[in-house]
């Protein structure tokens, strides 16, 4: 079955730190360019962050840069987000998908932060 599954959120507090993983199963994951998206509460889901196929080009959107870090394992088929100093604005559902023939949504994987 072709599909991402995000995991790895939880509540933390402001200032603290999650590592999301999206782990990719019945395709290649290394031939795909991979994002990371976030949804808030009543807002449209946006892009936080892309890697490209290899790992070796990133880009984060400013309000995340400096603080998130976008990684892969691609013998691993997972692709991985690091977020260090989260604040409550990071509060989010966080998805990943292909930059390229983009799969059907997951359910994501919830991040609260806050006191």
């Amino acid at each position: 079955q072709v599909r991402l599954v995000e995991s790895g959120g939880g509540l933390v507090q402001p200032g603290g730190s999650l590592r999301l993983s999206c782990a990719a199963s019945g395709f290649t994951l290394s031939n795909y360019v991979m994002r990371w998206y976030r949804q808030a509460p009543g807002k449209e889901r946006d892009f936080v962050a892309y890697i490209s196929s290899s790992g070796g080009s990133t880009y984060y959107v400013d309000s995340v840069k400096g603080r998130f870090t976008i990684s892969r394992d691609n013998a691993k088929n997972t692709v991985y987000l690091q977020m260090n100093n989260l604040k409550p604005e990071d509060t989010a559902v966080y998805f990943c998908n292909r930059a390229v023939a983009p799969l059907p949504w997951g359910q994501g994987t919830q991040v609260t932060v806050s006191s």
